[in-house]
């Protein structure tokens, strides 16, 4: 290969990936961006542990698992949030509303919360999600957490989604 070959194909590496890291930003977040997360904090821990056949039915509505292709978006803010002790299976959650801010459904919206013992160690990962969130309209979530009120000392939620 000749010398100018190489130049124009480091030319060529440079525009492409310089044209792709620009694309990644114009969707509101971007390959690799981080959501922004916001503290809560747990003031109810009283509350006792589940029994068996109530943990046996929090697990089964319980989300940990992430969907592919949420991202932070503009468009999609929590208004409010609180740590609700519930009574029955449903026992520690993380309840509030979420707002579509802009004009355009938002075809899936993810609610993330993360649940720190009093060291600061995360003790798990929990979601919430619904799809179709039209413009201009919110939504209420109730993230199941399977953690007892007594192991979680404060969260921290975000809020992330899929434009369509």
């Amino acid at each position: 290969m000749t010398r100018s070959t190489l130049s124009r194909r480091r030319v060529l590496v440079a525009v492409g990936a310089g044209a792709t890291a620009g694309l990644a930003g114009c969707n509101g977040g971007g390959v690799g961006s981080e959501p922004q997360y916001e503290t809560g904090t747990v003031d109810e821990t009283d509350g006792g542990s589940r029994s068996a056949a109530e943990m046996s039915a929090a697990e089964s509505l319980a989300q940990q698992e992430s969907h592919n292709g949420v991202t932070p978006l503009e468009a999609v803010t929590i208004t409010d949030h609180e740590f609700v002790l519930e009574d029955g299976y449903r026992g520690s959650t993380v309840q509030g509303t979420v707002e579509n801010t802009g004009d355009d459904r938002i075809a899936l919206v993810e609610v993330r919360v993360r649940v720190f013992d009093d060291t600061g160690a995360q003790l798990g990962l929990y979601l919430d999600s619904a799809g179709d969130l039209a413009g201009a309209a919110t939504w209420s979530f109730q993230v199941i957490i399977l953690q007892p009120p007594s192991a979680i000392a404060d969260y921290e939620i975000a809020v992330l989604g899929t434009p369509t």
